[in-house]
């Protein structure tokens, strides 16, 4: 009888395959509404996060977002303003074209669902009538509401990977921190009883093709792609 594959066992559920919840102590979301002038308080470090986390306060309450590049603790932040300036949090239709933004909301007033790794930033490409199209890390553009906001700068924590791990003992306690499948072993190196991709007779799984509805032990190699083979 074969164990369970990656994918049952990550199904499942257990704390092997789930980060710890300590690990999300700071909700990073702004809130619906910002008028006024806030303060950066303190820069804190979060395990679950590769950058930096700023707490905002601002008229007695505080909030978290990720810190921008040479963010310090006092800094002020300008909501009300269309400044362009690091940490300002503005209104996408309000943000000139090649600026460099993070955090950017996905919908007006959810609190910024995008771009918050160490590092990455989006750029405001072109408008095209009542949109606003940004350039994500991928190259791809992102469509956007113009009354969505964002955050002006550079997310801060770039450089995380320059820096070799040396031994796996460091990569390990990483990855255990947000709760990463690792090492990962490679499918073709295994059994043929503990994947479909398992034994040396047939090392060639991206030419498997799985059903949409298939179970977790066999929905695995390309999901119902759009196209398979050369492009001609």
């Amino acid at each position: 009888m074969g164990k369970r594959i990656i994918q049952q066992a990550r199904g499942h559920g257990s704390s092997t395959y789930r980060v710890r919840r300590k690990a999300f102590k700071y909700r990073l979301q702004f809130p619906r509404t910002l008028h006024g002038k806030g303060v950066v308080g303190r820069l804190l470090t979060s395990a679950a996060h590769s950058a930096p986390i700023a707490e905002i306060r601002l008229n007695g309450e505080r909030f978290y977002i990720p810190a921008y590049e040479k963010m310090y603790e006092g800094a002020i932040i300008d909501f009300d303003s269309k400044e362009i300036k690091d940490g300002n949090i503005l209104c996408m239709k309000d943000i000139p074209i090649k600026t460099k933004v993070y955090c950017i909301e996905s919908r007006p007033g959810d609190g910024g669902k995008f771009i918050k790794a160490g590092g990455s930033y989006a750029t405001v490409s072109r408008i095209i009538g009542d949109s606003i199209l940004v350039a994500l890390p991928s190259k791809k553009e992102k469509k956007l509401n113009p009354h969505c906001r964002a955050i002006i700068g550079v997310c801060a924590g770039a450089g995380r990977l320059d820096k070799p791990l040396m031994k796996a003992g460091k990569n390990h306690y990483i990855k255990k921190s947000k709760g990463k499948l690792w090492p990962r072993t490679s499918a073709v190196k295994m059994n043929v009883i503990d994947h479909p991709f398992g034994s040396g007779r047939g090392k060639n799984p991206k030419s498997k093709i799985a059903k949409r509805n298939a179970p977790a032990g066999r929905r695995v190699g390309l999901v119902r792609p759009r196209q398979t083979g050369k492009r001609k």
